[in-house]
């Protein structure tokens, strides 16, 4: 399973995120990352807000609405998966 290493903006600390599920919504794309491969974990739906050259920054996306308008894509995109707030 691809993985990104994202940086905690609250903390300063790096995280590894397993990608679980990808899409792309008005020509924006989004990332259902957990912190682990399999199993329970918490999850975080990312954003794309740039690229640079190589390099493509994501962001936790915190706008409820956004939020979660984006989480019911996903969980239509994995029918076997539950998802808790």
């Amino acid at each position: 399973m691809e993985s990104i290493t994202i940086t905690d903006p609250e903390t300063g600390e790096e995280i590894e995120l397993y990608i679980l599920e990808q899409t792309k919504i008005r020509g924006i794309s989004y990332l259902l990352a957990a912190e682990e491969e399999e199993g329970d974990s918490l999850a975080y739906i990312l954003k794309e807000v740039q690229t640079e050259e190589d390099d493509i920054i994501y962001e936790m996306v915190e706008d409820s609405v956004e939020m979660d308008a984006i989480l019911k894509v996903f969980t239509e995109m994995l029918d076997d998966v539950d998802f808790e707030s």
